[in-house]
């Protein structure tokens, strides 16, 4: 358990974590894939044991498949026995301090020295078996450690007033807001409102590591006293609190921390981005906002839209996937119009107060699991329409220029996960109703209808609602030539329904309970 590194949350499952101690049979039945297949101690050794994970997808539910074997190191540069635990790693030499200097001249500062530790000692694992083959890593909630500490994130204890004391914890996303007390005479002298309290502290990769990662100013915001506010271009100029005029400016009211770290929980980036204000001598105290978030490394931050599964009133998330994968993870609406959506996500037509098609360029709105939905417009057809570029008009209406190959088929589904995307299937029907409009017959696209089929998937006290099944169809229908003069009106509709296939309970069980329970907010977090 030491060694699996994807084992983050404390007490608690970690999705796709198949070495996570914490996980139950119902936990892996969720799973998708092991995110960590293999687990084993130091590669540079001649012979160890070897944990292998992986799933078996075809049994009902899914189960884990746990094999343990020797692993034998081709090389013929291998370690055969670890009687010197400290040799494996390479320990950072200390730095040079006004408080050191002295010490480090008297070991080092001869014409020759020793490299050696001042002891082998060939039982250190019988003395200190904990941290024999100690991992160390972040896990969920673990305070951040600095330098000197931890990371403060000011929040409001007993009362509205900031107390530092409270340290930022690992993966959790924080936001807090307290009040401070200040004078101008003396703003100079209160740490708490300067960037320097915030940003001077280096923060530990891991915990007890002499690896550090400095925080950054990401950006600096000027508020005015009447609450303007100016983004600063330069953003590596350290402004402190100063008097100027009777005012003391650049007084600290929100700082906003942004973390990056691995999946083996470890920090590599810390940034700050700072908002400065500026007091009079009639302020005694001023409200300051503290907030911290976290972000993987090579992930985008991408709105999850039930953790695993769906909840009832978010949006479906779907994607394309180019030449191999990853997916590229949009979020599912019914219908496009691509010049009043930058991000080409599926919208489905919203009804509008002139009715006209070919007017309605802007209101789109997003299919939301669950929500049975219908919408449309009316399309005026003169004799003076050619039946090509109509055609495609009322396609690109309909179905969007960028209409959605696969969808998500649980709400935190991973774009690195192909099993967890499920391929649109795309129909085509023609209606019998004939319009005359053109000389020659032409076959225009008249409504869309997406029908979502979802199923009750896991265990019986607390089912996730995984979807199984899109599809999408389009129904056209024959026009024929109008006299001159002529025009006709006819309805063009979107539609999306959801169909719940799941299979009902077994005799002596209980019922499905009714997919409106609302998870924990903290369930598989942060994944």
């Amino acid at each position: 358990a030491k060694l699996c590194v994807c084992d983050l949350l404390v007490a608690q499952c970690d999705v796709n974590c198949c070495c996570d101690p914490d996980c139950s049979a119902a936990d892996f039945s969720l799973f998708t894939t092991c995110s960590i297949p293999l687990v084993t101690g130091d590669s540079r050794l001649c012979s160890q044991k070897a944990a292998i994970y992986s799933l078996d997808v075809e049994a009902n539910p899914p189960e884990r498949i746990f094999k343990l074997i020797d692993q034998v190191n081709p090389s013929v540069f291998c370690i055969h026995a670890t009687n010197y635990k400290q040799a494996f790693s390479f320990s950072s030499p200390e730095m040079p301090t006004s408080e050191n200097f002295d010490q480090l001249l008297e070991q080092f500062g001869s014409a020759s020295f020793s490299a050696e530790p001042d002891s082998w000692n060939m039982n250190t694992d019988a003395q200190n078996p904990s941290d024999a083959n100690e991992t160390y890593r972040y896990e969920y909630g673990v305070p951040i450690q600095t330098v000197d500490a931890f990371l403060r994130l000011p929040s409001p204890v007993v009362s509205s007033w900031c107390s530092d004391a409270n340290p930022a914890g690992f993966l959790v996303n924080q936001a807090t807001k307290c009040i401070r007390s200040v004078s101008v005479e003396k703003c100079g002298n209160i740490q708490a409102v300067s960037m320097l309290f915030y940003i001077n502290s280096s923060i530990l990769a891991v915990p007890k590591s002499s690896q550090m990662v400095n925080i950054t100013v990401q950006s600096i915001v000027v508020q005015s006293l009447n609450g303007m506010r100016t983004l600063l271009n330069g953003s590596d100029v350290l402004r402190l609190p100063v008097i100027l005029d009777e005012l003391c400016i650049n007084i600290v009211l929100g700082v906003s921390y942004h973390i990056t770290y691995t999946d083996a929980g470890e920090i590599i980036e810390a940034a700050a981005s700072f908002v400065l204000g500026a007091i009079n001598k009639e302020a005694l105290s001023i409200q300051q906002s503290f907030e911290i978030s976290f972000t993987q490394v090579n992930t985008k931050p991408v709105p999850l839209s039930g953790n695993p599964g769906y909840v009832v009133g978010l949006p479906i998330r779907a994607g394309f996937r180019p030449q191999g994968y990853p997916f590229h993870i949009r979020i599912l609406f019914a219908a496009l119009v691509l010049n009043t959506n930058k991000y080409s996500q599926l919208t489905i037509l919203q009804s509008t107060s002139n009715q006209d098609c070919l007017a309605a360029q802007g209101a789109r709105t997003p299919i939301l699991f669950g929500y049975n939905m219908i919408s449309g417009c009316k399309l005026r057809i003169t004799a003076a329409m050619t039946c090509q570029p109509l055609t495609q008009t009322l396609l690109d209406l309909l179905k969007g220029q960028n209409f959605p190959e696969y969808v998500a088929s649980f709400g935190n589904s991973q774009a690195q996960h192909v099993l967890d995307w499920v391929p649109i299937t795309h129909l085509h029907t023609s209606e019998q109703r004939i319009y005359n409009t053109f000389q020659s017959s032409c076959q225009i696209p008249v409504s869309l209808e997406i029908e979502v089929k979802w199923t009750k998937y896991g265990s019986l006290v607390n089912p996730q609602a995984r979807i199984v099944n899109v599809t999408a169809t389009i129904t056209t229908t024959t026009l024929k030539q109008l006299p001159s003069g002529r025009e006709r009106t006819i309805p063009i509709t979107s539609s999306v329904v959801f169909t719940d296939i799941s299979s009902p309970a077994e005799p002596g069980y209980k019922a499905w309970p009714t997919i409106n329970a609302k998870l924990p907010f903290d369930f598989f977090f942060p994944f």
